[in-house]
C-alpha cells in the first residue's frame, strides 16, 4: 500500500493506493488562507501539519495501515517557509500566490543578470527568491535567524521524518535552482544572503529521502514507511495522468489553465513568460505555461450574467450561436492578470465590438473563445521552444463540456483527448512516486499509465480558418489597450 500527500493551497488531500494502483481510501482537511495586507498571502505551516495528522488519524481509523510501504509528498509550489536552529517556524510561509515582491524580482534580476539562462525563468513574484529578499529588506530579524528554507510539502516531510530535503521539480520554482543542472546555484543562493547549507538535500521524485518517524509509525498503526520525494504540484499531477515521458502533454482547464509538456533535455522560452522545470522523474524536464484565470472566466460570467451555472451558459452558447457569428465580440480573458504569453499581473479583462445585435449568449461565447484563445496563445509559446506533443490530454473541471473541447481543438488547430479522471489530482501522482521508488525495476509507464481514452477532439479546418483571422485581432486588441493597464 502507498499513501500520497497533497497539500494545496485550500486543504489537504492524504489518499491510500494499492499496489495496483487503485484507489482504496481518501481523506481531505481545509485550510484557512490569511492576507494581513493587500497583495499579501500567508498560512502558519502549524495548520498544515494539524490538517495532514488529521486526515492520517481519520485514514488509521477506518483502515488498517500497517502495509503502507512508502509515502509521497506533493504540494503547492513556491512557498517560502522560513525555519530556524530546530526546526521552530519562524513566521508564516509566505504562498505562491503573494505579489509583494516586484520590486525584489527587479533587484534579483540585475543582480545576477544571467539569471535566465540559469533557471530558464523570468524571476516573478510568486517565485520563492524573491521573498527572500523581501524578508532581508523588511524583517532583519527574522532574516538574521533562518537556518533552513524550505517548500511547503517540505515543511510536512520534516514533521514527518526529521530531514531537510526536497525534489528537483518543486525546487525548479524558487529560482534558486540551475535547472539544466539539476543542482542549486551558488550565484543565485548568494545574492540573497544565503548558501547550500541553508538549502535541502535535492532528490529525483521517485527516491526515498527518510523514514517515518518512529513515534508517528506507533501513531498510525505504520511500520518501516519509507518517506519519497515527491512533487510539486503540477508536476505530480502529470505523473497522476502519466504525463511522464517527451512528447506527451496535457491541458489542465482548472481555475487556472496550465498546458504542461514533458521534454529529455532542458529547453526554455522565459522571453514569452513559459516556465521551464524539472520533471519529478530523472532525465526529463518540462515546459508549462500558466494561464491565471480559465474556467473561472466563465463562471465568473455565468455568475454576473444569470446562468444558473457554467452548463447552463455552455447549452446557451451551442444553441443560439456559432464560430462564424458576426455578432460575437471579443474578450480578453485576464480577470487577475496573466502570466504567459504577457508575464504582466496589471492586464484586465474586456469585451470588445458590442453591438446592437449583441446577446447575452454571444458575450458567453465571446468569454468562451477567450479563454481558449488564450490558451492556444500558451500552447504556442510552449511549442515556440521547438516541442511538439504526440496528443494532447485535457484534465480538469472544464472538460465536462464536450462543446468546449471541441472548440478548444478548432482554436489550437490541434486534437484535443478527453481521458478519464478522478478528484484525486496531485495526491495520486505523490502516491504512484512513492510506488516507484519501491519498486525501482519496474517501468515507470506501467506504474503511471495513461488513464483511459474517451474521446478525441479533432479540429475543424473551416473553424480553425475562423479563428486563425479572431485569434490576430484578439493579439492585437491586448497590445492596443496594455498602455493603459
Amino acid at each position: 500500500m502507498f499513501i500520497g500527500i497533497d497539500l494545496g493551497t485550500s486543504g489537504v488531500k492524504v489518499i491510500l493506493t494499492n499496489t495496483e494502483g487503485e484507489l482504496v481510501a481518501s481523506a481531505s482537511s481545509s485550510l484557512a488562507l490569511s492576507m494581513p495586507h493587500p497583495m499579501w498571502s500567508e498560512q502558519d505551516p502549524q495548520h498544515w501539519w494539524d490538517a495532514t495528522c488529521e486526515c492520517l488519524d481519520t485514514l488509521s481509523k477506518s483502515h488498517n495501515l500497517a502495509t503502507v510501504s512508502a509515502i509521497g509528498l506533493a504540494g503547492q509550489m513556491h512557498g517560502a517557509t522560513l525555519l530556524g536552529r530546530g526546526g521552530n517556524v519562524l513566521r508564516p510561509a509566505i504562498l505562491w500566490n503573494d505579489g509583494r515582491t516586484e520590486k525584489e524580482c527587479v533587484t534579483l534580476t540585475e543582480t545576477v543578470p544571467a539569471v535566465t539562462d540559469i533557471t530558464g525563468n523570468l524571476v516573478m513574484p510568486g517565485f520563492t527568491a524573491p521573498k527572500l529578499l523581501w524578508v532581508k529588506k523588511h524583517e532583519p530579524e527574522v532574516f538574521s535567524r533562518i537556518d533552513k528554507v524550505l517548500l511547503p510539502k517540505d515543511y510536512l516531510r520534516f514533521k514527518l521524518s526529521g530531514d531537510y530535503a526536497s525534489d528537483m521539480s518543486d525546487s525548479a520554482g524558487t529560482i534558486w535552482l540551475d535547472v539544466g543542472k539539476r543542482d542549486w546555484s551558488d550565484s543565485l543562493l548568494d545574492a540573497c544572503g544565503l548558501s547550500r547549507q541553508n538549502m535541502p538535500d535535492l532528490y529525483e521524485g521517485n527516491q526515498v529521502t527518510g523514514s517515518l518517524l518512529p513515534s508517528l509509525s506507533k501513531r498510525w498503526g505504520m511500520k518501516d514507511v519509507a518517506i519519497v520525494a515527491g512533487a510539486g504540484d503540477n508536476a505530480a499531477g502529470a505523473i497522476g495522468c502519466g504525463i511522464i515521458n517527451p512528447g506527451q502533454a496535457m491541458l489542465s482547464l482548472g481555475t487556472s489553465g496550465v498546458y504542461f509538456a514533458v521534454t529529455r533535455e532542458f529547453r526554455s522560452n522565459a522571453e514569452s513568460a513559459v516556465h521551464s522545470f524539472c520533471h519529478a522523474l530523472p532525465d526529463r524536464w518540462h515546459l508549462m505555461s500558466v494561464m491565471l484565470s480559465a474556467a473561472s472566466c466563465l463562471q465568473w460570467y455565468a455568475a454576473n450574467a444569470g446562468y444558473k451555472d457554467v452548463g447552463e451558459l455552455t447549452a446557451d452558447i451551442e444553441s443560439n450561436t456559432g464560430a462564424d457569428d458576426d455578432a460575437t465580440p471579443y474578450f480578453l480573458p485576464y480577470l487577475t492578470g496573466e502570466r504567459t504569453p504577457h508575464n504582466n499581473p496589471a492586464a484586465r479583462g474586456m469585451f470588445f465590438g458590442l453591438s446592437a445585435s449583441t446577446t447575452r449568449a454571444h458575450m458567453a461565447r465571446a468569454v468562451m473563445e477567450g479563454v481558449s484563445m488564450a490558451l492556444a496563445d500558451g500552447i504556442d509559446a510552449v511549442h515556440g521552444c521547438g516541442v511538439q506533443a504526440d496528443g494532447i490530454s485535457l484534465i480538469g473541471g472544464g472538460v465536462r463540456s464536450s462543446y468546449w473541447c471541441q472548440m478548444l481543438a478548432n482554436v489550437s488547430g490541434l486534437a484535443m483527448n478527453l481521458r478519464q479522471s478522478g478528484d484525486v489530482g496531485p495526491a495520486l501522482g505523490a502516491a504512484r512516486l512513492a510506488h516507484l521508488a519501491m519498486n525501482p525495476e519496474i517501468k515507470p509507464s506501467y506504474i503511471c499509465p495513461f488513464p483511459k481514452l474517451v474521446k478525441t477532439f479533432e479540429p475543424d479546418n473551416s473553424h480553425f480558418d475562423i479563428y486563425l483571422k479572431r485569434r490576430q485581432k484578439f493579439r492585437e486588441l491586448y497590445f492596443a489597450v496594455e498602455p493603459h493597464f
